[in-house]
């Protein structure tokens, strides 16, 4: 009877079948994804993945029994009958799941531009899971000195690596594509030169037609409200007429002072008339 696993072991088991639950799943949904796949590239790529992803699955099987577990999608604790039934339910629903995906992604989007592009997001997310997962196991396996899992699980996150950013590369090629193949040409142009001129003159007469407007605002403010000069010009006709009747009260009594003037020379004219005669009978 074989050894049970010691709490190091099982720690390492159980990060390892996460892993290979994984690997797993993506095998088949791999294999759609090839079937949907017309560009040349893109598709020996996948091809190239797939190959991969099955060799990775095969080299944490054998791990898994080298450390004295045994490769299941998960590893539930309990008594070994319950937990290699649970694990045995648990994979055929993940692999129900898988199957179920492959004909969904069949039918994504509407053209196979998007298709496509719809695919490599899905791969690329898959991607940084086991990268993820690699990573975790490589720096517990170094935490509990098994430099022989911490090895295999370096290779295949370079490898995952690899597959993502030949992922990355592809998708912006993918989106351009799904541009050309779902939006109308002349949906795709930028702003020529004359609606931009168009634009900016549109806004510019409703910017002077506003500028107007407010402008004009004081001026009827302005207009509405002559009565104080009313008020001025009525208070100032009473000075005019009062000035204009002190001139004439002052023109006429200059004649009145003028006819004094004859009045006493004609005074003066008869004493000296008298003075004469008085002189005459002397004589």
């Amino acid at each position: 009877m074989a050894a049970e696993p010691t709490t190091r072991e099982a720690k390492l088991i159980q990060y390892l079948n996460e892993a290979y639950g994984k690997e797993k799943e993506l095998e088949t949904a791999l294999k759609a994804h090839i079937s949907m796949t017309s560009r040349d590239a893109y598709k020996k790529r996948l091809r190239e993945h797939l190959k991969e992803t099955s060799a990775q699955a095969k080299g944490l099987e054998r791990r898994i029994k080298q450390l004295g577990g045994k490769a299941e999608a998960v590893n539930l604790p309990g008594p070994e009958v319950a937990s290699e039934a649970a694990a045995k339910v648990t994979a055929v629903a993940k692999k129900g799941v898988a199957l179920a995906q492959g004909p969904l992604h069949a039918i994504r989007g509407t053209g196979e531009a998007e298709k496509l592009l719809k695919n490599a997001k899905t791969e690329l997310f898959n991607e940084f899971e086991e990268i993820a997962n690699y990573l975790a196991i490589e720096e517990l396996a170094n935490g509990l000195h098994d430099r022989d899992t911490a090895r295999l699980a370096k290779e295949f996150r370079r490898q995952e690596e690899r597959m993502a950013g030949f992922l990355q590369r592809l998708i912006p090629q993918l989106a351009k594509q799904v541009v050309r193949e779902e939006v109308p040409a002349r949906e795709r142009k930028p702003a020529t030169p004359a609606a931009a001129s168009t634009a900016r003159s549109t806004s510019s007469r409703s910017t002077t037609a506003s500028s107007r407007s407010t402008a004009a605002k004081p001026t009827t403010t302005r207009r509405a409200a002559p009565k104080p000069k009313a008020a001025a010009s009525t208070a100032a006709k009473p000075k005019r007429a009062a000035a204009s009747r002190s001139r004439t009260t002052a023109a006429a009594k200059k004649p009145t002072t003028a006819a004094k003037k004859p009045a006493a020379s004609r005074t003066r004219s008869r004493a000296a008339g008298s003075s004469t005669r008085a002189t005459a009978k002397k004589s």
